[in-house]
């Protein structure tokens, strides 16, 4: 059984945290949609933002590992990095599992 702390390492409140705005929620939705890599003005142009805007909640996406941007020549492409949000999720729904199983009787 997982104990309070372990399941507290395991939550990915960067992740949370970069999820908890409209924008990057929309950053997100266009880049998931695009089936892959886009340039931050594609980006912008999908998500109807300025350029600066997306550049900085982009930032912020990559920091917490929701996506990888990288340069081709003068631009920056960026991709989801689904399989590090898969991870930090499973990690912390089978920690939560081990900690506080599901009740079978409830309907």
């Amino acid at each position: 059984m997982a104990s309070r702390s372990e399941v507290q390492k395991l939550i990915p409140r960067a992740l949370f945290r970069a999820l908890g705005d409209p924008t990057r929620i929309a950053i997100l939705d266009a880049l998931a949609c695009g089936c892959g890599p886009q340039s931050v003005g594609e980006v912008a142009e999908a998500v109807a933002a300025d350029l600066s805007v997306v550049s900085r909640n982009l930032r912020q996406l990559r920091e917490a590992g929701v996506l990888r941007c990288e340069r081709d020549g003068k631009r920056v492409l960026c991709r989801l990095d689904t399989s590090e949000v898969v991870t930090q999720l499973r990690s912390l729904a089978d920690a939560l599992e081990n900690c506080c199983p599901p009740d079978e009787t409830a309907s």
